[in-house]
């Protein structure tokens, strides 16, 4: 089963390299300040989960770069996922708020139409 997962895992890499959207073109400032609004914002995934390359395409159409954290490689994200977040499932969106809380959005397309509707504000 690992082998499988493992092949399938890679066929989704390439292909998202293949198809990766395009960002949109913005100047080094605008880009600047939609990073500082996106500063509060990380994703806890994986790199060949297909849910997480869904969230991660959202984020290139967008141009928006929010920190990655894969659960795999830094076993503290995974541990901080379960701890706060309540269960160890990728994609996670954390939502850290101005009060000192966190919103842990699960659910990829809970996460694109949170990410949409901020695309749509930011302007």
């Amino acid at each position: 089963m690992f082998i499988i997962r493992w092949i399938v895992g890679r066929v989704i890499l390439v292909l998202n390299f293949i198809f990766s959207p395009s960002s949109p073109k913005l100047s080094t400032e605008q880009q600047a300040e939609l990073d500082q609004k996106l500063a509060h914002l990380s994703l806890y995934q994986l790199p060949a989960c297909p849910f997480c390359v869904k969230v991660r395409r959202a984020m290139k159409r967008n141009g928006f770069n929010i920190e990655l954290r894969n659960i795999n490689q830094q076993l503290a994200y995974q541990d901080e996922l379960i701890k706060f977040g309540g269960k160890r499932k990728v994609p996670c969106l954390r939502i850290a708020n101005k009060e000192g809380t966190d919103t842990w959005l699960y659910e990829s397309s809970d996460i694109v139409e949170y990410l949409t509707q901020f695309a749509e504000t930011k302007s």
